[in-house]
C-alpha cells in the first residue's frame, strides 16, 4: 500500500518546497498562524496561479487553520471572530483549490459546560460555509479542550452530526498530539474511527515529551518517544494521506518520510 507522504511547508512557493521533497502533497498556512488579520496569498501567481500550477505539477494542497480559531469557546469576543476567520480561511483555500482546511478543535473556560463548546461547533458547522471539507484535528494539551480526549472528540463529533453540512466534516489525526494527550497510539485508530467514522489526514509527528503530558512538542522520527512500530501502525491502519510537521526543512523531512516508509 503506498500511502502519499508530504510535510508542512513554507506558505511563499509550496510547489518549490513538495519538489524539493519529492512529495505530491503539502501542508501551509495562509497568513499569520497566531494573528486575526485573515488570510494572504503570498504565491508570486496568486490564488488562481497556485491552483493552476499545483494542478499541472499533480501536488496535493492542504491548508492549516491559524492555532487562534476557537468556535468552541463560550467568549463571544474569541468566537465570533473565530467563525469569520475559519469562514476566510475556507474560502481562500477554496480559492487555491486545497483538498481540506485543518482547524484545531478549541476549548471552553475553566467553569463552562463542556456540552456549550460541543454545541457551539454544531452552530459553528451551520453557520459556515464549507466550500471544501473542514478537517477537525485532535490536540494535545488543556483539560478543557474539545479534541484531547476520546470521550469530548465524541461529544463534539454527536453534537456536529445534527449539523446541515456535517457531510464536509472530517477528521485529522495527529500522533504527537494523541499521545501527548492520553490517546494509546495502539488502538487510536480503532477507538477514533468508532466515533468519526473516518480519518481523512494524518499528521504524523513524534513526540518530544511523555505519554499525556499534555505538552505539544513535535520531534523528528525516531527522535522522540513514540514506539516506531507502533507510530508506523497508527500510519498503516489510517490509510490516510500523511504530513509531517516535523523540525526541519527538505532534507530532514526527506529523511522523515523515508524512516516513515521503511517501516509501513
Amino acid at each position: 500500500m503506498s500511502i502519499p507522504i508530504g510535510a508542512h511547508v513554507d506558505q511563499t512557493d509550496p510547489i518549490a518546497e513538495a519538489t524539493a521533497r519529492g512529495t505530491t502533497l503539502v501542508q501551509f498556512f495562509l497568513g499569520d498562524p497566531q494573528g486575526y488579520k485573515g488570510p494572504e496569498i503570498r504565491y508570486a501567481g496568486g490564488a488562481a496561479g497556485l491552483r493552476e500550477d499545483a494542478a499541472a505539477a499533480g501536488i496535493d494542497l492542504y491548508v492549516h487553520a491559524p492555532y487562534i480559531v476557537n468556535v468552541a469557546t463560550t467568549n463571544n469576543r474569541i468566537r465570533i471572530p473565530s467563525r469569520k476567520l475559519l469562514q476566510q480561511h475556507l474560502d481562500a483555500a477554496a480559492e487555491i483549490g486545497a483538498k481540506g482546511l485543518i482547524v484545531h478543535g478549541g476549548h471552553v473556560n475553566a467553569g463552562d459546560d463542556p456540552k456549550t463548546g460541543f454545541d457551539n461547533w454544531r452552530k459553528a458547522v451551520e453557520a459556515t460555509d464549507l466550500k471544501i471539507p473542514v478537517l477537525i484535528e485532535n490536540t494535545a494539551g488543556g483539560d478543557h479542550a474539545m479534541t484531547r480526549h476520546l470521550d469530548r472528540i465524541a461529544g463534539v463529533w454527536e453534537a456536529i452530526s445534527a449539523a446541515e453540512g456535517f457531510e464536509n466534516i472530517g477528521f485529522c489525526l495527529d500522533t504527537c498530539h494523541a499521545w501527548a494527550g492520553g490517546i494509546g497510539l495502539a488502538d487510536a485508530v480503532a477507538n477514533l474511527r468508532k466515533i468519526t467514522g473516518r480519518i481523512d489526514l494524518v499528521h504524523a509527528n513524534d513526540s518530544r515529551d511523555a505519554f499525556d503530558s499534555g505538552a505539544d512538542r513535535h520531534a523528528n522520527f525516531g527522535a522522540g518517544q513514540l514506539d516506531p512500530d507502533e507510530f508506523a501502525a497508527v500510519v498503516r491502519d489510517a490509510g490516510a494521506p500523511v504530513i509531517c510537521e516535523t523540525p526541519g526543512g527538505a532534507a530532514e523531512h526527506q529523511a522523515d518520510f523515508a524512516w516513515l516508509r521503511e517501516r509501513l
